[in-house]
């Protein structure tokens, strides 16, 4: 079969650049090893038609092979992800379809909100499956590296919070507040009065369920509103894992928007991923184009020079920056050997495409992290140009609980 040599030809071309610990089966029995060690990932192709996803092997490919049943994939999934980025990496260019590219979309709030709830709206039980016990869905803080993830996330809370230096009685906001984490901690140990906005229905049942149950909502607001129609004015502004919805084309508006709603002595945080191209270009290799197709769509991932020029040109000062990439790829790490452990109820709740969606997306972004294709920072700022004569003089203050 003419596709069966040109695999044994791709298979010949491979072993000559590296060894994988890889194995190609084939539907008639055949299997091909890409090296001499016994094979830590195997590939199941149950038809010629699906040989064509091996020939070009970008991870957009291979995991829409999977995703869509034309290939099996045994192994943990942090081995897949690795020996699948190997493959990438060393038999593709970046150029062309599989460089790194900026994407331009049509944006709204409708279809932001879209976006929104096909990503966080599958259902509050798939993720409490996976996530810790506050369901807090963003980089968690390993501050010795050796916490659990329930402890490294309440410490990204704290870490936060102290940065931001909030007071009893402050007017806080969180901006894309998920399942409530960051409102509830900010009124319950630092006395804050706190709204929450989200564009995900069942974040917004579940945040408010969890506000009465701690017998917060006198304090604490959970609004089913985009971030833009938010008016008033705030002591301290969170946003936490959010900004990457927003599209480079309106990081500058969406920045404004934050310092409209900042009091003049305010004090606000931006806490998210950011690409490592320093053109603000995507995840190598397709992996960027998969997590469009299947996972975030409209989802746009800044250089951190691009969220600095555009805090600036929205009127506000960076004041202190940290670039917190292992933690999250600790942290993602954590959440896909969460997810392995509990297959069988997440394929339940979400089926069986979902969960393999899932299943590359979370040990793909472990890798992703670890391989510095995207990062995490956070930046705290404040209107550009106010008198700082309040603000501290170094950051011990951060460290010094």
């Amino acid at each position: 079969m003419f596709l069966e040599h040109k695999l044994e030809e791709w298979v010949r071309n491979v072993t000559n650049k590296m060894a994988l610990p890889l194995r190609v089966e084939l539907w008639n029995g055949k299997h091909f090893d890409l090296s001499q060690a016994p094979p830590k990932v195997i590939i199941k192709v149950p038809q010629a038609s699906a040989l064509s996803y091996l020939l070009t092997p970008s991870l957009s490919n291979l995991g829409s092979a999977y995703v869509d049943g034309k290939i099996d994939i045994v192994g943990k999934p942090s081995e897949i992800i690795s020996i699948g980025g190997e493959l990438a990496s060393n038999t593709l260019k970046q150029e062309g379809k599989f460089a790194r590219i900026k994407r331009s979309f049509g944006r709204s709030k409708a279809k932001d909100a879209e976006a929104i709830r096909y990503h966080y709206d599958v259902s509050n039980d798939f993720y409490k499956l996976w996530l810790d016990e506050n369901m807090l869905y963003s980089c968690a803080y390993f501050e010795n590296g050796d916490e659990d993830l329930a402890t490294a996330q309440l410490k990204k809370i704290d870490h936060i919070l102290t940065k931001i230096r909030v007071r009893p009685g402050d007017k806080l906001l969180d901006i894309g507040c998920g399942w409530g984490g960051l409102v509830i901690r900010a009124a319950q140990k630092y006395g804050a009065q706190c709204i929450g906005v989200t564009l995900s229905e069942n974040q917004a049942e579940l945040a408010r369920q969890r506000v009465a149950e701690a017998g917060l909502s006198d304090k604490i607001e959970i609004r089913l509103q985009d971030y833009r129609d938010v008016t008033g004015s705030f002591d301290r502004i969170t946003s936490v894992g959010m900004f990457e919805h927003v599209g480079l084309l309106n990081l500058s508006s969406y920045f404004s928007k934050i310092r409209s709603l900042l009091a003049d002595d305010g004090i606000a945080m931006n806490h998210g991923i950011t690409s490592t191209d320093a053109d603000s270009g995507e995840t190598p290799y397709g992996g960027g184009e998969f997590i469009e197709r299947y996972v975030f769509p409209h989802g746009e991932l800044p250089h951190i020079g691009l969220v600095l020029k555009t805090m600036q040109e929205g009127g506000l000062e960076a004041l202190d920056v940290e670039n917190l990439r292992r933690h999250y790829a600790k942290t993602c790490g954590i959440w896909a050997e969460n997810f392995e452990q509990h297959a069988l109820q997440i394929q339940d709740i979400a089926g069986d495409r979902r969960y393999r969606i899932w299943r590359v997306y979370l040990a793909g972004c472990a890798y992703a992290f670890e391989s510095d294709w995207i990062s995490l920072y956070q930046v705290i700022c404040t209107k550009a140009g106010r008198n700082q004569a309040d603000l501290p003089w170094s950051r011990k203050y951060i460290y010094k609980a």
